[in-house]
């Protein structure tokens, strides 16, 4: 990795001399300015030809003006100072008729944030359309030649982000993101694969093809079987659509107001604190937040200005602490968090192949698909399985199965996990592959 300075975005000056001068023209009693700047672009391909390419530049300013408890905001996409001063006119208009917010809190003073800069990649920031096609058509070139119908994404995005309010705040990140997506069907098998990177060069594009045509053309002519429990080997991808909806659900104050499955109640049914420090989940179980992590490497601070720092999120299977806002934070005396992101769940030392061989009988899921919440204050949901899922007998793939519908209890699957797998970036986190006992299937799916 080395750092670039592109000039497909703003440069880190350009966008604080932008919020410096919103700032300094606000007649507001309190100022919040925030900056984004993006450059994406997509080349999507399928039936083993690029089929569209997209080229997207953003950029946005949004201004939040305070007058005591009244605030409000505007937003603007134009860069000159006249579409600046506007913004904060409207803004500022807006606010002195705004009504008092009861949970107003005051501006945040200086933060110090961590003393490294997120992954910036030259190469991704500069590809060109055809580099990007020349890749594909490798991976075009790959499906055809297994006779398998290969479709998906490539994208890039180099982005921006910058924040300042008048209590002297500023703040500035650049970074970098690589994605690809891979799809492949041949008569009734199908199986996919994604990959995310900081570094589009980080990206196994040939081996995740290679990987996802063997395991299509292995998935053919799928069986049924009967719904019910069983013990489930998922893939890193998989767990992670499961884990991010358990983290997004560690909310402090959900959880204080009884309304989470972090909610203690007392003998009346009535809320009495959150479960923080209870035994909940596998003793093997560690999740952390770690921007810093080597495949992250993200954003030092969050869009409320908070740091984006290292925090114990999970430990031996106990909760260590839940996310809290700067006013729920304040009610409670406690120090506000930020966001529960980016995900880290530590993994073990054994490949997916590992796990299959020490199950006796069991099922491969290798992605789960359209998860919803069936009852949120438990986090119960249902989904399907898609895209390739397996029996295992004996410790071997025996055959492949029909898609089937779960409906699961969230924590009940993390206290399940039995043993793990060696971590992958799966989008924005870290996840290992999972070996579940008694994760429920209540039906089976013509899906496909």
């Amino acid at each position: 990795m080395t750092l670039a300075q592109s000039k497909t975005i703003l440069s880190t000056e350009e966008a604080l001399d932008i919020i410096e001068s919103a700032i300094f023209q606000s007649q507001a009693e309190g100022v919040f300015v925030s900056l984004s700047s993006s450059e994406s672009a997509l080349s999507r391909f399928s039936e083993n030809q690029i089929s569209q390419n997209i080229h997207k530049n953003r950029f946005n300013l949004t201004i939040t003006s305070y007058f005591g408890k009244r605030s409000a905001s505007a937003s603007t996409t134009e860069l000159d100072s006249d579409a600046i001063v506007e913004t904060l006119r409207r803004c500022e208009d807006l606010a002195r008729f705004a009504p008092e917010d009861p949970e107003w809190i005051e501006l945040l003073c200086p933060q110090t944030y961590e003393d490294r800069k997120p992954a910036f990649d030259t190469a991704t920031a500069n590809i060109s359309p055809l580099t990007k096609g020349e890749m594909l058509e490798k991976v075009c070139t790959q499906a055809k030649q297994k006779g398998v119908d290969g479709s998906g994404t490539l994208s890039t995005n180099v982005s921006l982000y910058a924040i300042g309010n008048s209590t002297g705040l500023r703040a500035c990140d650049r970074s970098t993101e690589a994605d690809f997506s891979f799809t492949a069907r041949i008569d009734n098998g199908s199986s996919w694969g994604r990959d995310t990177a900081w570094g589009i060069e980080q990206l196994p594009l040939l081996e995740t093809t290679e990987k996802v045509i063997e395991r299509a053309i292995t998935s053919r002519n799928p069986q049924e079987i009967e719904p019910g429990d069983y013990t489930v080997i998922f893939e890193p991808s998989a767990m992670a659509t499961l884990l991010s909806m358990v983290i997004w659900n560690l909310d402090a104050r959900a959880a204080d107001e009884g309304r989470s499955f972090m909610s203690r109640s007392d003998k009346e049914g009535k809320a009495a604190g959150n479960r923080v420090g209870e035994q909940l989940f596998s003793q093997i179980v560690q999740i952390q937040r770690n921007p810093s992590h080597p495949l992250l490497q993200s954003s030092r601070f969050f869009g409320d200005a908070l740091p984006n720092s290292n925090l114990e999120i999970v430990k031996d299977g106990i909760p260590q602490t839940l996310a809290y806002s700067r006013y729920w934070a304040q009610q409670q005396n406690r120090q506000p968090t930020g966001a529960m992101y980016p995900i880290v769940m530590t993994g073990g030392d054994k490949t997916i192949a590992d796990l299959i061989s020490n199950t006796e009988k069991g099922i491969l899921v290798t992605r789960a698909w359209y998860v919803r919440y069936v009852n949120p204050r438990t986090l119960e949901v249902t989904g399907m399985t898609r895209d390739g899922t397996f029996l295992i007998d004996n410790g071997k793939i025996a055959n492949p199965i029909k898609n089937l519908r779960f409906n699961q209890c969230l924590p009940e699957m993390l206290h399940n996990i039995t043993d793990l797998s060696i971590t992958k970036r799966c989008g924005g986190g870290v996840i290992p592959g999972c070996k579940v006992n008694n994760f429920h299937f209540s039906s089976v799916t013509d899906s496909v």
